[in-house]
């Protein structure tokens, strides 16, 4: 595909039609299966068939962690009560290169696609991969900054490194080496069933000790920097997944997300 090709898109090419969307009313423990099912991070949510906002493996993982909401099942709270409101829209006709222009920016990283009044698809990182040609080496356009943890970390203090410096992964790094990777999804996953293993008076001790060993997600795919941006859009999309480490040797030098790899288009 050329750059010429993308230019000229729409929104309508790239979409994606099948639609998993949720009632507001329904709990959060059924919206987490439903992400787990079909590996999405992000759903649309609908009151009485109308569109009111999405919801995200962030948000979920945000309201099991509050304190307020300390012994609260995943189970009585409802999808409405972590809906973001602020829903980017665009229609079938709007040009791929305005919302290419955007990425990286903050703001929603799923775009609703409406046809007047209908919900007529979404449009996610994964969705624009395939449009991703470049042969810059990812060592170019990988991030060196790294935040990591270790598996014996706990997982409230990965929380916070991700919240602090606003990403939605850790690599687990021990003793130089990747042992694997914690995301917004795994602790969410963690603290609902946390929540519904434990009585209210042992809730608050066991979230302060869970470590992230016990959630993350392991082996990890990986790549090396050498590898180019579009191979890397494909390793991606064939695993589903959002980051790709970097190593050389076995000493990791640096992380791609699909928004790197999306900013060489």
């Amino acid at each position: 595909m050329g750059d010429e090709d993308t230019v000229n898109m729409k929104i309508k090419d790239v979409m994606t039609t099948e639609i998993i969307s949720i009632d507001k009313d329904v709990n959060l423990r059924h919206v987490l299966k439903l992400m787990k099912k079909h590996e999405v991070t992000k759903i649309p949510v609908v009151e009485e068939k109308k569109l009111i906002g999405t919801i995200s493996d962030n948000t979920i993982a945000m309201k099991l962690g509050s304190k307020r909401k300390a012994g609260v099942p995943a189970s009585r709270l409802h999808a409405s009560s972590v809906t973001d409101k602020q829903v980017e829209v665009v229609t079938p006709t709007t040009s791929v290169k305005t919302i290419l222009q955007k990425v990286g920016e903050p703001g929603p990283t799923m775009l609703i696609v409406m046809e007047k009044d209908t919900l007529a698809g979404v449009v996610t990182k994964a969705d624009l991969l395939p449009l991703v040609t470049s042969t810059k080496k990812l060592k170019e356009i990988m991030q060196k900054k790294l935040h990591m943890v270790s598996s014996d970390d706990r997982v409230v203090h990965a929380r916070r490194i991700m919240i602090d410096n606003n990403i939605a992964r850790l690599p687990v790094i021990n003793d130089g080496k990747l042992v694997g990777l914690i995301s917004d999804m795994e602790i969410a996953f963690a603290f609902a069933t946390l929540k519904r293993s434990f009585p209210l008076g042992r809730q608050k001790h066991q979230l302060d000790e869970l470590l992230v060993k016990d959630v993350m997600k392991s082996p990890v795919i990986w790549a090396e920097p050498g590898m180019t941006a579009i191979e890397a859009a494909k390793v991606m999309l064939k695993h589903n997944i959002g980051a790709l480490p970097l190593l050389k040797g076995n000493t990791i030098v640096g992380i791609v997300t699909r928004t790197d790899l999306l900013k060489t288009i």
